[in-house]
């Protein structure tokens, strides 16, 4: 099987509710990874820029509602805040065999159950920002009507902004959405902190924020190319007694670095529960 063959197991027009940054970017990758713009259509009252650019590829943009017909999946990503008051005009175009999708933070599978038609075969994801660059990851569950080939094709459209991760209990999304969802912040924030560490041990502003920038950046990049897992590329580059093993001496203290990212997940991942409601 090659890699998009589950994109041919569409009944219908791929419908992409929400064509902002993140609906924009996932759109791009399903074009580049060979989905035809022909079958897409995009549902938004003020799409990117780059959305409104796919109509001469063939994209459909804001079609009549009847032109649309029953899709064969719908990927929504709207924000959760007007979710309520547009899902319910996807019931035109959800059929026996429609798949939706949803990115939205927070939204569970019990919402999408009380929104769309009975039955409907639904998949709740978690994406996370690097999926505008391709290198995102998204953790996805699914309801228990959908499908085998349903799950393959949601896998299929989510691969192409990032690595895919499923889960069964739908309970670890707070978790997940604290970890990855919300984790890039961490890692942006790593490299501000650093970067004004910088500035108080003497460096220039500009040179301590192109330091940190490249470190934080280059050693994502090592993380993700080398088989070795976190802790061993930590070791790697600590001498004892060096200057990496006296600054590891604060961070690894019972203090430091994890007792402090233990309290900012845990507190993501109850404020994910209170929205989820």
């Amino acid at each position: 099987m090659t890699a998009f063959d589950p994109f041919k197991a569409l009944t219908g027009p791929l419908v992409l509710l929400g064509a902002g940054k993140m609906g924009g970017a996932m759109l791009e990758g399903w074009l580049a990874a060979g989905l035809p713009p022909g079958r897409v259509v995009a549902l938004d009252p003020h799409p990117v820029p780059e959305v409104e650019a796919l109509v001469s590829r063939g994209v459909a943009l804001n079609p009549p509602a009847n032109a649309i017909g029953a899709a064969g999946a719908i990927v929504v990503a709207v924000k959760p805040q007007v979710a309520s008051d547009i899902l319910p005009g996807l019931s035109a175009h959800i059929g026996p065999q429609t798949l939706v999708l949803s990115i939205m933070a927070g939204k569970t599978l019990g919402f999408l159950a009380a929104t769309l038609p009975a039955g409907t075969a639904a998949i709740r994801s978690m994406p996370n920002t690097p999926a505008a660059i391709g290198r995102g990851v998204t953790v996805a569950v699914a309801n228990t009507h959908t499908s085998a080939p349903q799950r393959a094709l949601a896998h299929a459209l989510l691969a192409t902004t990032g690595s895919v991760e499923w889960i069964e209990d739908e309970a670890l999304m707070d978790a997940v959405t604290a970890v990855s969802g919300s984790g890039p912040a961490y890692v942006f924030l790593l490299a501000e902190a650093l970067a004004r560490a910088g500035v108080a041990a003497g460096l220039p502003e500009d040179l301590a924020a192109r330091l940190a920038r490249a470190t934080v950046s280059g050693s994502g990049e090592l993380l993700h190319r080398m088989p070795a897992d976190a802790a061993t590329l930590r070791r790697n580059v600590t001498s004892p007694g060096g200057t990496t093993a006296a600054a590891l001496d604060v961070l690894m203290a019972g203090d430091g670095l994890q007792p402090l990212l233990d309290r900012a997940v845990a507190a993501a991942a109850r404020r994910s529960e209170e929205l989820s409601g």
